[in-house]
């Protein structure tokens, strides 16, 4: 045992002097440690009790809602802390003496920006887009935009100095004057630069669901570059209570569809689908949502829904159920799930497999395909059941029922159940997956 303890020992002497000690072999000095994270500070910044913290562990702590000194408990009057650029810079050389034991130099922290420095550069903007200045607007929303990136406590101060009503303000004045083409690339770069901000406030929404405001992210939508397609979904998706007027724009249904038809990211897909849904379930307007649904049917939105829903991850098959839900409101859409042959399969498929709201959605789907078909035609009505019950959906709803839903899907699978029961006993039914039951919990 001695000689091992020995050979340990030497093998660790060795090891420091060929500079391959670890870092949590070598001992840092303690005035260098966050006394909250216990770690080495990268930017350390003192309060007004002259305890030093590491920048990210005190704003951690000041953001949780605490106004009092981690260490002496003290009440704390500002709570901005102040860079400590001695200890930082003594942080540092420590770093570089210990370079032979695999320690990196820390680099120095870019200074966060301040309220006045922000609300300048909003002033400059609100200035520029009055003189109708794009060269200097574009540039001035391109700062903000890097601030924002630098930090979330940027980006915190940037929004609590009502970025988003200014840089939404310019984005409307330079959406009114000349032509898109002219004024593109400064709305672009206001436009990114919103997206950073959301959620935005009223005022900001406001200016964003006017006339020219809307227009312009159709614009981008049709024709613009991935990027410029992406923010204004986006942003689209901030104003689903201006839906109604967006309906209006030449264009708008089929480059929302086109975003789903040829995706460029899983965030615009989404957003694109959210928008959709508001468009066609909005209670602000019924003959609007008819008339959307009937659009959207007629675009080829339900069999572009279905076959994404084949293979497709949690949050988008939601959505898609929703869109569809909407849809299949109407007597277009039903037609065109009628006539698709993957919407018994996938509905059933999707039920109990994927989420609560999923399962809802399908139910939904489901009874009002019935519903509707039993009331038009009655031998369709049988048909739909039966291949119903030939992909699983009896043992499904009965599952379903026991495991708990809410009461309108209890309803309505109630409803399915009593129908498909008088031509079960007629068909050999299929065995269903065991797998769709792996993830089911109880509600109570």
């Amino acid at each position: 045992m001695i000689s091992s303890w020995r050979k340990r020992i030497a093998g660790r002497r060795a090891a420091a002097k060929n500079g391959d000690l670890e870092l949590e072999e070598l001992m840092i000095p303690s005035h260098f440690r966050c006394p909250i994270s216990l770690e080495l500070m990268k930017d350390p910044v003192t309060l007004a009790t002259g305890i030093t913290y590491d920048r990210q562990s005190i704003e951690t702590w000041i953001d949780g809602g605490n106004q009092t000194c981690p260490i002496t408990n003290q009440q704390l009057r500002n709570l901005d802390p102040i860079p400590n650029h001695t200890l930082r810079k003594m942080v540092q050389d420590w770093c570089v003496e210990n370079q032979s034991y695999g320690i990196e130099r820390i680099p120095t922290p870019r200074i966060p920006t301040s309220s006045a420095q922000v609300s300048e550069i909003l002033s400059k903007i609100t200035t520029a887009s009055k003189r109708g200045d794009q060269a200097g607007c574009r540039e001035l929303a391109a700062k903000i935009k890097a601030l924002g990136k630098e930090s979330d406590r940027n980006k915190r101060c940037i929004a609590a100095n009502r970025a988003g009503s200014v840089l939404s303000a310019a984005f409307e004045s330079f959406s009114r004057s000349a032509s898109f083409d002219t004024n593109g690339a400064v709305l672009e770069e206001i436009l990114s630069g919103l997206t950073l901000l959301f959620p935005l406030d009223e005022q900001a929404k406001s200016n964003l669901g006017s006339a020219a405001s809307l227009h312009c992210m159709v614009w981008f939508l049709k024709g613009g570059d991935l990027s410029a397609r992406r923010n204004a979904v986006l942003a689209l998706k901030e104003l689903l209570l201006e839906s109604d007027a967006l309906a209006e724009i030449e264009g708008a249904l089929e480059a929302l569809v086109k975003l789903i038809k040829e995706p460029i990211c899983p965030t615009a897909t989404k957003a694109s689908l959210m928008v959709i849904y508001h468009m066609v379930n909005s209670s602000s307007s019924y003959d609007q949502n008819e008339t959307n649904r009937e659009r959207f049917a007629d675009m080829g939105l339900v069999s572009l829904l279905l076959e994404k829903l084949v293979d497709s991850e949690r949050s988008v098959c939601e959505k898609a159920m929703g869109v569809l839900d909407g849809i299949c409101s109407g007597e277009k859409g039903r037609e065109k799930a009628y006539s698709h042959a993957l919407t018994v399969p996938v509905l059933v498929k999707k039920l109990l497999r994927v989420s609560d709201f999923t399962t809802e959605f399908s139910v939904s789907i489901l009874w009002k395909l019935w519903k509707n078909e039993k009331r038009e035609h009655e031998v369709g009505g049988r048909v739909l059941l039966v291949e119903a019950l030939q992909v699983g959906a009896f043992q499904k709803l009965l599952l379903l029922l026991q495991v708990g839903c809410t009461e309108r899907t209890r309803e309505k699978a109630t409803e399915l159940l009593k129908a498909m029961n008088l031509h079960k006993d007629r068909l050999e039914l299929e065995c269903i997956d065991s797998m769709d039951f792996k993830d089911i919990k109880r509600q109570f």
